[in-house]
């Protein structure tokens, strides 16, 4: 208790104990006895500067005139004036003695002299960072001068410091005075401290004390030679040693010497005002200061000059010193784009002056103002944003991606334009990689799905060649829900061809992420299917993807073969060189802007009966609120799913996030809602085909001993097997011949479809045929003929050469694998 009630009566009596900053190495130079330091704030480290003036008394006269400093520092402000933060006064222990302390804490700044050192300018750029200072301290002296009324009284290097923006400060006020003009009789010193000026910066009146003429003279008189002093140190790269250099003009750029000879007139009444300096000087107009002063009053400006500015600013750019550019332009462009005074084109500056840094500054001072910028309503902002994702994406962090930007981004997916639509949907491909599990499944798989119903066909397009590029961020549960039916269900029936070859091109590459009954059953079929499609570059791509898939089915085959049955369930796949890594971008909505109706069909003849419309698909989303969902791939071949949940058992899937489901248990925004085989059949040769493609082949039941089963065959209801009746194939149709068929066991018939392409009667003894008036389960293409049209038709006749004289026919299609007889399941 003691120990601690001696340290805080000590604390009080010494300045330093309760002081909030740490001092750290001082400068080299600095101004007059002050000793400049490098500092940072104890409360978050943020850099400070601190200067020090230290007496063997608190009545040195050194410590009296920088108390003035202190006063007039903390006193005065002005952009151009330095910053004061904090000042304390302390006994500080210097060996056996004590010595008093100031102490002035200010923001972090630079002595000029060394500033100038490490930039190591040169030519014109040098000329144009000298006439940016120039112009920012003669602004501080006017003020001073004019407005204020006050005398700085020692304008040199010394006095001027530089922010981390590269900006000019003025400061050393320890001299500061009222310009005093009302007594102008009087011998009085009206600059207090004028000996701390050295010889060589006194002006001739000065110098003498005629303190009746610097009355008499105007308030700017002393400030405007400091300022021509300051200019020949600037120029010279030298120190002022005596007041005699300042004739030497070899250095001074030829544009400002006129005004430097005014600035140093020997008569007090003719030196330039400061003011006047900056308003008319030559020297002064130049890119590097039009530039700046130009971001300085953006808010001034209408749109067409900011739009006129920021477009040619990059070419400005390029030809300003690059530390100025860095560490001035930036940090006021990314202001000003973060609060609004900035138009869409300065983004486009900011990343290329952001693409000059390296990264870790880059992350540091460039994607704070890019993220905010996300949340902007400016729609130029937001399409210059996803223009150019690909230069900063990377940057991003995984969480800033999945927590700030991707909710801003993912309203795009509903924007009314094409154009910010399309971009949203690029952009994925930089963004998906940082998104989280419960954000690609919850949020993003549901605006693809809905883009792959959208208007335009060039964003169908590429919402399919995105899936392709993100199925790897994708866990395998959502892979076996969405992949194939994207591709299949939706893709490869679109009435756009590219949109058909990016659906067989994103099987392809995606195809390590199928099993093998899924290969057999869903994709080959369809792939199949569009080896005559009407286009070419679809035919193309359909009979390679149909080889990789075979050479697959071959593999498997051949280890099934040599008994490696864990091999074969999880079958490798061998990606064709023309078909490995990412998928490319198909195209721009831009410039094309053919709609589905323009192109044709998928796989038919009549576009009519086969195209899928982006209407008929949102129309389902809104069918009802609870959707019944489709068990897993792998299983799905094993068992059947309940009657009522086969209407959407052919969708994307369920997306696996409860709590996305429970916040939206009424919306249907995935592929769980699209019944791949709602299509009416298109009456065709070519349809009937197809249709037997789709179907997987059903091994021939047993003859059954029952006669009357035999005789008497189930008759089918509609809705038994709604997945293949959609779409089933109607019977063929004939005009020219009678609709009466004889009974024959030959199958030449022009009639019979199936005729050419039936297999051989088998060797084994079998059953006789019964007579064609009774159907039964012997006949091996009545379990895979196609079903009767779906419009209603007259039974055939009882007379004639059909299979069966009965109005009802035995039921008709393929069979899943574990159906019976008995249940019709």
């Amino acid at each position: 208790m003691f120990k601690f009630l001696k340290e805080v009566v000590a604390g009080s009596g010494s300045g330093l104990k309760d002081f909030p900053y740490t001092i750290g190495e001082p400068y080299a130079s600095a101004w007059g006895s002050w000793t400049h330091h490098r500092g940072t704030s104890k409360d978050d480290g943020s850099p400070v500067s601190i200067f020090s003036l230290s007496g063997s008394n608190p009545q040195d006269r050194h410590l009296v005139a920088g108390r003035n400093g202190v006063k007039r520092l903390r006193t005065v402000r002005h952009p151009n004036i330095l910053s004061f933060l904090h000042s304390t006064e302390a006994e500080v222990p210097d060996g056996p003695a004590m010595k008093h302390t100031i102490y002035i804490v200010t923001e972090p700044v630079t002595p000029l002299s060394e500033k100038l050192k490490e930039l190591n300018l040169g030519g014109t750029q040098r000329d144009e960072y000298f006439a940016w200072g120039l112009h920012q301290i003669s602004k501080a002296v006017s003020f001073l001068n004019n407005d204020c009324k006050l005398v700085h009284g020692n304008v040199c290097v010394t006095s001027v410091v530089v922010t981390q923006t590269l900006d000019w400060k003025l400061h050393a006020f320890d001299v500061l005075s009222e310009f005093d003009a009302n007594n102008e009789a009087s011998n009085s010193p009206m600059l207090q401290f004028e000996w701390l000026v050295g010889t060589q910066y006194k002006p001739m009146e000065l110098t003498k004390s005629d303190w009746v003429s610097i009355r008499k003279s105007p308030p700017w008189a002393i400030d405007s030679w400091g300022l021509g002093c300051l200019i020949y140190e600037l120029f010279s790269g030298a120190k002022l040693t005596r007041t005699e250099d300042l004739r030497n003009t070899a250095s001074i750029p030829k544009s400002l010497l006129p005004d430097y000879q005014r600035l140093l007139s020997s008569a007090p009444s003719r030196r330039m005002n400061p003011s006047k300096l900056i308003d008319n000087s030559e020297f002064f107009q130049n890119k590097l200061v039009e530039t700046i002063q130009f971001m300085e009053v953006l808010n001034l400006k209408d749109s067409v000059e900011k739009d006129s500015f920021f477009r040619k600013l990059p070419n400005i750019a390029e030809q300003l010193p690059r530390e100025i550019v860095l560490k001035k332009l930036l940090p006021v462009l990314a202001s000003a784009l973060e609060f609004g005074s900035a138009a869409a084109p300065a983004l486009v500056v900011l990343l290329k002056m952001g693409s000059w840094l390296p990264a870790d500054q880059f992350s540091a001072k460039v994607l704070p103002t890019i993220v905010k910028l996300f949340a902007s309503n400016d729609r130029a902002i937001r399409v210059s944003l996803l223009q150019h994702i690909d230069q900063f994406g990377e940057s991003l962090t995984a969480q800033t991606v999945d927590e700030q930007v991707f909710p801003h981004v993912a309203t795009g997916f509903s924007d009314t334009s094409a154009f910010l639509r399309e971009l949203t949907l690029k952009s994925m491909l930089v963004l998906a990689p940082k998104l989280s599990q419960r954000t690609i499944s919850g949020s993003l798989l549901k605006y693809l799905s809905k883009l792959q119903v959208d208007e335009e066909p060039a964003i169908r397009t590429n919402t399919t060649i995105l899936l392709g590029n993100i199925a790897n961020y994708m866990n395998d549960g959502t892979r076996k829900r969405v992949l194939i039916n994207a591709f299949t269900v939706r893709a490869l029936r679109d009435t756009f061809p590219p949109a058909r070859a990016a659906g067989i091109m994103a099987l392809s590459v995606t195809s390590s992420y199928y099993e093998m009954t899924e290969i057999a059953t869903r994709i080959l079929p369809n792939v199949v299917v569009l080896t005559f499609d009407p286009d070419s570059d679809v035919r193309t791509k359909a009979f390679q993807a149909t080889d990789q898939f075979l050479q697959i089915a071959k593999q498997h085959h051949e280890k099934l073969t040599m008994g490696d049955n864990s091999a074969a369930e999880a079958t490798g796949i061998q990606l064709k060189p023309g078909n490995a890594g990412l998928l490319g971008w198909a195209m721009s909505s831009l410039t094309q802007k053919g709609k589905g109706s323009d192109h044709g069909p998928v796989s038919s003849a009549n576009a009519s009966n086969s195209q899928i419309s982006a209407t008929s698909s949102v129309t389902s989303d809104n069918r009802s609120s609870t959707v019944a969902y489709a068990p897993s791939t792998s299983s799905s071949l094993d068992q059947t799913a309940p009657a009522s949940a086969r209407s959407s058992v052919d969708g994307w899937g369920e997306i696996e996030n409860d709590n996305t489901q429970e916040e939206n248990g009424s919306d249907k925004e995935g592929w769980d809602d699209v019944d791949p085989f709602d299509e009416k059949p298109p009456p065709s040769l070519l349809s009937n085909i197809q249709a037997a493609q789709k179907r997987p082949v059903a091994q021939p039941k047993q003859p059954v001993s029952n006669s009357s089963r035999l005789n008497q065959p189930k008759v089918p209801k509609p809705e038994e097997d709604p997945l293949w009746g959609s779409i089933a194939a109607p019977a063929p149709k004939n005009a020219s011949k009678s609709s009466d068929i004889k009974p024959s066991t030959s199958h030449n018939d022009d009639d019979d479809l199936w005729g050419s392409i039936a297999a051989p009667p088998p060797k084994s003894a079998g059953k006789p045929l019964k007579p064609p008036a009774a159907a039964n389960s012997d006949d091996l293409w009545g379990a895979i003929a196609a079903p009767p049209p779906s419009t209603k038709a007259r039974p055939l006749a009882s007379s004639g050469r059909g299979r069966g004289t009965k109005p009802a026919q035995p039921k008709l299609g393929a069979q899943r694998i574990g159906r019976t007889s008995s249940t019709g399941m």
